[in-house]
């Protein structure tokens, strides 16, 4: 076993043991530090000791050219956030390498969001006088409008949905209420009365489901939103937790108290959800340099 090998199973046997991390959790976290730790076998032969900012964004910056969608480079950066946690817990690296995070340059490499424009385009595209196109619209509806993630939005049930919040069951089994605009509960409601009630057995709990009337899968949510994403002409990647992207990064720029929104969306930490921050304010920039007579 080499000595990179070794680090990445110490890794994931403290988050298995210590953080009681999910199995899917554990095998995305490995797979993404593999990666990473192959890059840095690759590129210099560098050990574990030796990761440096500057590595971190060559190697983030290689797989966005290579075509890796957002969400996934999400993913590598908190699995490397946290594995740098660890080596410094475990005195490899003298600093913590997670500092790094506040970088300008990896706020530009994630998240991807939409403008509240595109949004509204991307809302309209379903014909909700068909069962997939009220089911579709309603499921688009709950990810920007109430911020869920996708796998949330799959484990909804019908009682979960009240007249102005939603019952969420969220990462490690922990429950909370996050409110529903009045507009998306009507169409929640059309699907109901109008199509899903009239497909699925009595004994069928789930809010969402497919066209054979079982509850829906993650997958299923991907495939829509890369299919109306295609349809409305978009050319970035684009998932279901853009549009969870999108509605922290609205909210913010419209005046959301940051923890107001760390509770909407779920997060145990504040410094999670503080990285709206960043994205607003480079949204703004934008628009400064953009429209300003005087920029």
């Amino acid at each position: 076993m080499s000595k990179l090998d070794f680090w990445l199973d110490d890794f994931l046997s403290y988050l298995a043991s210590e953080k009681g991390l999910a199995k899917n959790t554990l095998k995305a976290y490995g797979s993404d530090l593999a990666l990473f730790l192959f890059y840095l076998e690759t590129h210099g032969n560098l050990d574990v000791s030796q990761i440096r900012k500057d590595v971190i964004v060559d190697f983030l910056a290689k797989r966005q050219k290579e075509g890796m969608a957002s969400s996934s480079l999400a993913r590598i950066l908190v699995a490397i956030k946290m594995f740098c946690r660890f080596l410094k817990r475990e005195k490899v690296l003298s600093a913590n390498e997670g500092d790094f995070l506040e970088s300008p340059k990896i706020w530009q490499l994630i998240p991807e969001v939409l403008t509240m424009q595109e949004v509204q385009k991307l809302l309209e595209l379903p014909d909700v006088s068909t069962f997939l196109g009220s089911r579709d619209r309603a499921i688009l509806e709950i990810l920007y409008a109430s911020g869920l993630r996708v796998s949330e939005v799959c484990s909804l049930d019908i009682y979960d949905v009240g007249d102005e919040s939603i019952r969420v069951k969220g990462k490690g089994e922990k429950e909370r209420i996050v409110p529903i605009a009045s507009f998306s509960l009507k169409l929640v409601d059309s699907y109901l009365s109008s199509f899903r009630n009239t497909l699925t057995q009595k004994q069928e709990t789930a809010l969402f489901v497919s066209t054979k009337g079982h509850r829906i899968s993650r997958q299923e949510i991907w495939s829509l939103v890369k299919a109306y994403s295609k349809k409305m002409g978009l050319t970035r990647e684009i998932s279901p937790h853009t549009l969870r992207h999108s509605f922290a990064t609205h909210l913010l720029e419209n005046g959301a108290d940051l923890r107001v929104i760390q509770e909407m969306l779920g997060h145990s930490h504040i410094a999670t959800t503080d990285r709206y921050t960043h994205i607003s304010q480079k949204h703004l920039s934008d628009a400064f340099a953009k429209f300003h007579p005087r920029p």
